[in-house]
């Protein structure tokens, strides 16, 4: 079964490709030998009921400075491809938004990974929120007094914007912390959402450990330990990836969302687990599956194809 496959993402020039995640599912698609196309968000359009796209053909190789060619651009009807993959990085802003209304448009005739209205309404700070008894003691306002409330009874905290990524705008304000004030004034200016504070984790200096689920199922960890005097685990800032095993509490975390995530459609997901705490589910453009690859040797690239052929299996059939 080839399938003709467009994917929405940044430049091809920019990405690493000993960690690009997209570039995994690029390369495992080739395998398969299905046809990809690549083009940029901003290269869409909604005409007359048409989500319209400048794609160009694409094909891609593990070579250092010389992993991707592109074809001619030409303008095509997304609705005749049989799988877009939406794999652009965040922010998740209006434009990130206006995408998947558009990609709406197309779903599930053309199936897009992931589901573009549950990742609209599944904000990876937000969607956590929906289960409980998971997450660390959380707070999400706009309001000071709340805020410095929350302070005072958890003493140290991590206040962070709601719509971040990547780790940007993280802070760990501990207890003797008398910037709360100033870095609030700032937040301010800069976001007009509300912020997430949340009670500091002295487990993270164990890591922030990345799980990814395929269709609602567990596959494979990684754990991203952050450097010394550094309170984010992101790898691009520093964080070191080790090998890691699921304990007995993350799948039960796993357990409990798993069905939701597969019932909305959403194929592939990162989670983020802090101790015995999940701190984030992340649905964009999730990573880390060429790490997980590499330490235990498996392929998750291709469980997510498997999965993604048999969901456009079942539309089809």
């Amino acid at each position: 079964m080839s399938l003709a496959v467009a994917i929405q993402m940044d430049p091809m020039e920019g990405i690493d490709i000993d960690a690009d995640s997209t570039f995994a599912l690029a390369l495992e698609a080739q395998r398969r030998g299905h046809a990809l196309f690549h083009y940029l968000p901003r290269h869409m359009a909604l005409r007359d009921g048409r989500v319209l796209a400048r794609v160009r053909p694409l094909s891609v190789r593990r070579v250092a400075g010389d992993h991707f060619t592109l074809g001619e651009s030409r303008l095509v009807d997304l609705a005749a491809m049989d799988v877009v993959l939406m794999r652009q990085d965040p922010p998740f802003d209006m434009a990130y938004i206006t995408a998947t209304h558009l990609l709406d448009h197309i779903h599930p005739r053309t199936l897009v990974v992931n589901d573009p209205t549950h990742v609209r309404n599944a904000p990876e700070k937000l969607l956590v929120t929906h289960f409980g008894g998971l997450m660390p003691p959380t707070l999400i306002t706009s309001d000071r007094d709340q805020i410095l409330d929350f302070r005072d009874e958890h003493k140290d905290i991590i206040v962070k914007p709601l719509f971040g990524n990547g780790g940007t705008g993280v802070f760990h304000i501990t207890p003797g912390d008398e910037n709360l004030n100033s870095l609030l004034e700032m937040f301010t200016q800069l976001y007009r959402e509300p912020v997430m504070v949340q009670r500091y984790l002295p487990e993270v200096r164990m890591g922030d450990k990345r799980i990814i689920l395929v269709d609602g199922v567990a596959v494979g960890a990684v754990n991203r330990v952050p450097a010394e005097g550094e309170a984010r685990s992101n790898l691009h800032v520093g964080g070191t990836a080790r090998k890691s095993e699921l304990t007995a509490r993350e799948r039960e975390i796993c357990a409990a969302i798993g069905p939701t995530l597969r019932d909305r459609g959403l194929i592939f997901v990162g989670i983020d687990v802090i101790g015995d705490y999940l701190t984030e589910i992340n649905v964009t453009s999730p990573t880390g599956i060429q790490q997980i690859d590499r330490f235990d040797g498996v392929c998750i690239e291709g469980l997510i194809w498997d999965a993604i052929e048999a969901r456009r299996d079942a539309t089809t059939a």
